[in-house]
């Protein structure tokens, strides 16, 4: 087992706020953290997708203020980190002042790569605070390798703990990744880093995954892949990845995967991941088997995605009805999760035949 020495930051309910015009509201965040946070997930950012300060008739007004949401996270929240995004000149220092108010344990202030001399200030405001502070290098692509380790020079001197290399237009290859670590850990061998992956061209999960490996601290993962554009590192993926490369990630992906169906999936317009195409690629079992599954866990009041994992324990290739039933009887029974998981879009017969 290989040990886990990063951490997933969870972008969800606010990366993903783009999404939905930024109307998460509190219940949803209620709903979100604690799945979260019940999970392990140690690292959450919350608010409006611009940031503290940021919800306005220009930049998209938020159902909630920032006042309501950190407080939810407050009240919600018993281990897990929450923070907040911040871009200079979109907050105040003011709004750095209430985010302490309400415990954030971080803050990420934002940049273009360029403009790094405009996070000067806020990163001090926010090392008062003892706040841990992540500088989020916006369009890092924009800048040379050689112009990137000035700015990580200069953020680090100001205070920063942690610098993010971001794929803002999800373009980025992973030796572009890798010139930019190595950018940094030229000039510095302390200072955390961070990857945040957006999936325009389809290679945020590759690259978060390629980010691990090359010793990345932070990755940014949200839950459907719900984020700005084509949306980030997609949680539930990253996960079932992590744990079949054999790292040592307590997560239930079940769970996980009916939470992100309940609480996600209803947002989601186009796409969208569903339970059961998760599972059955974790499992190595073939949708075309979906109706044996569904009327069995009916049958037994069993969790059908345990149940294609059981199965799937057994045999991968075929569908024995006898065999199946037995498995399932053997599984805790649990009404709740019939309600979550959908198998409206499943059919047809590919395999040949079904025993029993």
């Amino acid at each position: 087992m290989k040990e886990k020495k990063f951490e997933i930051m969870d972008v969800s309910l606010r990366d993903g706020s783009y999404a939905i015009n930024f109307q998460f509201s509190i219940n949803d965040e209620k709903n979100i953290c604690t799945s979260l946070e019940k999970q392990g997930f140690r690292y959450i950012e919350i608010g409006h997708g611009m940031g503290v300060g940021a919800s306005s008739l220009k930049n998209g007004l938020a159902l909630h203020t920032d006042q309501e949401y950190l407080k939810c996270a407050q009240d919600h929240m018993k281990s897990a980190k929450y923070g907040m995004f911040c871009i200079p000149g979109v907050a105040s220092l003011e709004d750095i002042d209430l985010m302490a108010e309400y415990g954030c344990s971080f803050i990420r202030i934002g940049t273009n790569v360029e403009s790094v001399s405009q996070s000067e200030e806020y990163i001090r405001h926010a090392k008062k605070h003892h706040m841990q502070v992540m500088a989020n290098y916006m369009k890092s692509y924009a800048a040379t390798p050689e112009e990137f380790s000035e700015a990580v020079k200069r953020s680090e001197a100001w205070g920063a703990d942690l610098i993010y290399i971001v794929d803002s237009a999800g373009n980025m290859m992973p030796e572009d990744i890798e010139r930019y670590y190595e950018a940094i850990r030229s000039c510095s061998s302390k200072v955390k880093v961070g990857f945040h992956g957006h999936n325009n061209i389809g290679l945020a999960l590759s690259n978060s995954l390629f980010a691990v490996e090359l010793g990345v601290d932070f990755i940014d993962c949200s839950l459907q892949g719900m984020g700005r554009s084509s949306g980030n590192t997609c949680l539930e993926h990253f996960v079932v990845c992590l744990q079949r490369k054999g790292y040592d990630i307590p997560v239930d992906i079940v769970s996980l995967l009916l939470d992100s169906k309940k609480y996600i999936y209803p947002f989601i317009k186009k796409g969208g991941i569903n339970p059961i195409d998760t599972i059955c690629g974790v499992s190595g079992f073939h949708t075309s088997y979906l109706k044996e599954i569904q009327k069995c866990s009916l049958k037994h009041g069993v969790n059908p995605l345990l149940l294609i994992e059981a199965y799937s324990k057994e045999d991968k290739v075929n569908m024995d009805k006898n065999l199946l039933d037995k498995v399932a009887g053997q599984l805790p029974h649990d009404e709740q999760s019939l309600t979550t998981v959908d198998f409206m879009d499943y059919f047809g017969a590919e395999q040949p035949y079904v025993s029993g």
